[in-house]
């Protein structure tokens, strides 16, 4: 997924002053948000680089709160007590986390049922929270916003699926456009009449209307939603997919239609939950909204298909960011955040890009990207122990909360940093993995981690004088031209790796000392 910089963040000032130090950001340092949806309430609290926030405090319970509001049009009074016990619960624990202020809002149920308000008065007198009920065009526009937060300048459309209703807004250079909302959440489809035949006529109808008022999209599409990321997991089990990250998780139209006949078909929907992971409550709800998305994709014809972890709660963050932090790459914000909090040298990161950056002069830009962002990183895991840390690197680059990262390179990201501490990835439990990557790519990486590990050996103090690297790679010759005042430290073991980095390049290296 292409993510694009602001000049103002390009090349020239990436290494500059990151902005979770400005007040700006830090005020963003822990966000505290409330999702109460039609099947679950979630609390989570945002900490770190406000950017490309990790997840301090992450917490769903599956209440179901809008079962049966389409045909009482009360909300479920066991869900009622299930949400409030669970919002007493968040609400206390903000308390102890030191927050002083949760942002809870509602969708669907809480908006459409007709004692939505009464239960709103409930909470506040209970817990002092003010649930604020945001109609179907706002929790759209909540939900683009998210999935923009993890990918600054994307387009495309995005859908998100919630128990009572579904909703679509278009993204194009990091706005937000046309949105809409649906009755297509798989709660309120359990009360459509006519049984399987009259659902999916309503599913067909409805979704004919929301292209009427869309128009064309086919770009990408990104889906949003608890229903969505368990259909995803079932197609990840289906096709024996080796990373289990939901996040970027890429799916063709032709896999969504295999997924939604194997869903369709598989006899035991239980032992297919266990398998996949997937809670009871959300795989009653699952082949339901595999007919829906079917469906979504035979009538808007994406081109491709990306899972999004990032959504309203997520959206409700970046509504508080002031553009110029929107504008930053939330992977190199997210990895100098990471340098400073972890590494031994911070700044040390821009230093090591800047010595080993001639080695990779001719690479594309997305490419630097992932180097400058391997460099920050190539660090921060020292307190591993020697012998686990390679791995510890690995497993960090490819699962953790990184945003703008497609599956292919986070595993490039892990593999150099891999090999910025070993030589060799074979032996490893994450061999199933490297061929989400292509031979050359994966050769790539490993000579990328070994320039890392070789100038990890050159720590000077911060404006010394270390040398620079020349690469030519018509004759496959790689030249070390080292300062005098680095030159002591270019002993046994930097020699090894030197020679270990040529190797991987298939070049003749010659080292040469620079004159005062």
């Amino acid at each position: 997924m292409n993510v694009s910089v602001s000049p103002q963040t390009g090349d020239s000032s990436l290494f500059g002053k990151p902005l979770f130090e400005d007040p700006s950001a830090r005020a963003l340092s822990r966000v505290g948000v409330v999702d109460v949806g039609s099947n679950s309430v979630r609390l989570v609290v945002f900490d770190g680089a406000a950017r490309s926030p990790a997840y301090f405090y992450n917490e769903k319970i599956m209440c179901a709160l809008g079962a049966g509001v389409s045909d009482t049009g009360h909300l479920s009074p066991e869900g009622r007590v299930r949400a409030l016990n669970a919002l007493t619960r968040f609400q206390r624990l903000a308390e102890g986390m030191g927050l002083s202020d949760l942002s809870v809002v509602a969708t669907a149920a809480v908006r459409d049922a007709s004692d939505g308000l009464e239960f709103r008065s409930d909470v506040l007198r209970e817990t002092g929270l003010n649930v604020r009920v945001i109609d179907g065009r706002e929790e759209a526009r909540l939900s683009a916003q998210g999935v923009l937060l993890g990918w600054p300048g994307s387009y495309g459309l995005v859908c998100d699926i919630g128990g009572s209703s579904m909703e679509l807004a278009e993204i194009s250079d990091g706005e937000v456009g046309r949105r809409v909302t649906s009755d297509l959440g798989p709660l309120k489809l359990q009360t459509v009449r006519g049984g399987k035949k009259g659902r999916r006529a309503h599913i067909k109808d409805v979704m004919a209307q929301l292209h009427e008022e869309m128009g064309a999209q086919r770009d990408r599409l990104f889906l949003v939603g608890g229903s969505w990321r368990a259909i995803a997991r079932v197609d990840m089990h289906r096709r024996g997919y080796p990373l289990h990250v939901l996040h970027e998780y890429r799916m063709t139209p032709q896999s969504v239609q295999r997924t939604a006949k194997f869903i369709r078909e598989h006899e035991d929907h239980e032992a297919l939950r266990g398998e996949c992971g997937i809670s009871s409550a959300r795989m009653a709800l699952v082949p339901l909204a595999a007919e829906v998305l079917w469906r979504l994709v035979k009538t808007f014809r994406p081109k491709d298909i990306a899972v999004s972890s990032y959504g309203i709660r997520e959206g409700m963050l970046y509504e508080q960011m002031p553009q110029r932090l929107r504008d930053r790459d939330p992977l190199i914000e997210a990895c100098r955040f990471a340098e400073a909090k972890d590494a031994r040298m911070p700044g040390f990161g821009k230093l090591l890009y800047q010595f080993i950056e001639p080695i990779f002069k001719s690479a594309p830009e997305q490419r630097k990207r992932l180097i400058k962002a391997a460099c920050l990183l190539h660090d921060v895991s020292w307190r591993a122990h020697p012998d686990y840390r390679a791995e510890v690197c690995f497993d960090n680059a490819t699962r953790a909360n990184l945003g703008g990262l497609k599956h292919a390179e986070r595993v490039f990201l892990g593999l150099a940093l891999l090999h910025r501490y070993t030589n060799k990835r074979e032996g490893t439990h994450f061999e199933g993995l490297y061929d989400l990557i292509d031979d050359k790519t994966q050769r790539d990486a490993e000579i990328l981690g070994k320039a890392m590990r070789f100038g990890a050996m050159l720590w000077m103090e911060k404006d010394a004088e270390r040398g620079e690297f020349r690469w030519f790679p018509k004759k496959r010759e790689l030249e070390l031209h080292l300062s005098p005042d680095a030159m002591p430290l270019f002993g046994e073991v930097a020699e090894a790796r030197l020679n270990s980095l040529a190797n991987s390049l298939e070049a003749k290296v010659t080292v040469k000392k620079r004159r005062r």
